[in-house]
């Protein structure tokens, strides 16, 4: 009896012992634990430095190892180390694999976490939670944000004798100016269609109504009526020598020709802030309006692997990754829009000329770029297809029409 008893109680010993070690399996002796953290930008090292130092502050037992990748090997490398188990336990994602990811449990579900904590997804744009949102659950937690915003070059407009775009400009409107600006005498456009998609022909779909991918991410909808017109309007300018052709962009990229004072008006995002705002002459303002107004929104997150052995770890660290604090340092960098509400002051005053705050007020009427499972496939597709419409080799509405079909075999298989 006293030998079952004994043998009874080293197995729920066991238990409890295997139970505390869960949270953290594969802890040192003294405590400490070691998680690593997956990222691409090294101009952010150093913020990401000072962040896991302010961290260590309050959980000085978990140290991060940070692995430093360049984006163009980044997904490549998290798809090998996913295959042999050894991916990071917190890394940075984006909206273009987070469905693919998360389908795949790869990645692992942090709603009931945020739950349990009582930690608070309010804190951040909707559109961006809603962004690493997969069949109801959270994957990931903002880190910062990109909306778009429309350039304008203030020299340009004063040699016509134009006041500066403002709040009440409409498609009408981008078009007249544009016709006004542009002096091919000069070398100057009035505007630039690039065949870019967040920072180019998304937001004017939305702003027409149209659709890019349906809800539940089903079908294409690229061939709607909205969709053709806006595609077309954006184009127009290209057929009407209004803006550079789809060559000369390709050789001179339209942010180099918008820097050097060759084009009057273009869109694009806060990420060209430290370049544009050497040039004094450049500043940013809303996009001109059409049936209604919406921008392209994007952002960062930092999730967690699933087959990580520092569960708990991990959660600590991507909650204070999340946090104000956290935030703050970004902030001061000027190098991304910081998620967290609240914090963009820091942001806004590392280039106080320009007008930056129309890219917060953005968030509010933003649209999250598609994420379904094969978005980064239907974005090659697009450059394929859609280059032959802006190169004037087939009309819109055939190019529409094809990339429709592509898309939709893409989408059937998911």
């Amino acid at each position: 009896m006293k030998k079952w008893l004994l043998m009874f109680l080293t197995v729920i010993i066991g238990i409890i012992v295997v139970a505390g070690c869960s949270k953290d399996d594969a802890a040192s002796g003294d405590g400490k634990v070691e998680i690593t953290y997956g990222f691409w930008d090294k101009n952010q090292v150093s913020a990401v430095e000072e962040i896991i130092k302010l961290f260590n502050e309050t959980y000085p037992n978990i140290k991060v190892k940070t692995e430093l990748t360049p984006y163009g090997q980044y997904f490549q490398k998290l798809e090998t180390a996913a295959t042999g188990g050894a991916l990071p336990d917190v890394m940075w994602m984006n909206g273009a694999h987070v469905n693919q990811y998360a389908e795949g449990k790869v990645i692992l579900p942090i709603s009931d976490l945020a739950k349990e904590d009582n930690f608070s997804l309010d804190n951040y744009p909707k559109s961006l939670i809603d962004l690493y949102t997969v069949e109801g659950k959270v994957y990931g937690i903002p880190k910062d944000y990109d909306t778009i915003g429309f350039w304008y070059n203030k020299k340009i407009f004063d040699e016509a004798g134009i006041p500066y775009p403002d709040e009440t400009w409409d498609w009408t409107k981008l078009k007249e100016v544009a016709e006004k600006l542009t002096n091919k005498e000069k070398g100057i456009w009035g505007f630039a269609s690039t065949i870019a998609n967040q920072e180019g022909y998304y937001n004017f779909i939305w702003q027409n109504e149209g659709e890019i991918i349906s809800e539940g991410g089903k079908s294409a909808g690229f061939n709607q009526p909205e969709t053709i017109e806006a595609l077309e309007y954006y184009t127009s300018f290209i057929k009407e020598g209004l803006s550079p052709t789809q060559a000369q962009m390709t050789e001179t990229a339209a942010s180099e020709l918008f820097s050097s004072g060759k084009i009057g008006m273009m869109l694009d995002g806060p990420w060209m802030v430290p370049e544009y705002k050497k040039n004094p002459d450049l500043n940013v303002t809303v996009l001109p309006k059409g049936k209604t107004r919406a921008v392209a929104i994007h952002g960062l997150s930092n999730v967690i692997a699933a087959n990580t052995k520092h569960k708990d770890a991990a959660w600590k660290f991507v909650q204070f990754l999340g946090s104000k604090e956290a935030a703050e340092v970004y902030a001061k960098t000027g190098t991304v829009i910081p998620a967290y509400n609240g914090t963009q002051d820091a942001w806004m005053k590392s280039a106080p000329d320009l007008n930056l705050q129309v890219f917060i007020d953005a968030a509010e009427y933003s649209i999250p770029l598609p994420n379904v499972k094969s978005t980064g496939e239907i974005w090659q597709y697009e450059i394929d297809i859609l280059k032959k419409a802006w190169s004037g080799d087939i009309s819109v509405e055939e190019a529409a029409d094809e990339l429709t079909e592509k898309v939709n075999e893409v989408l059937s298989k998911e």
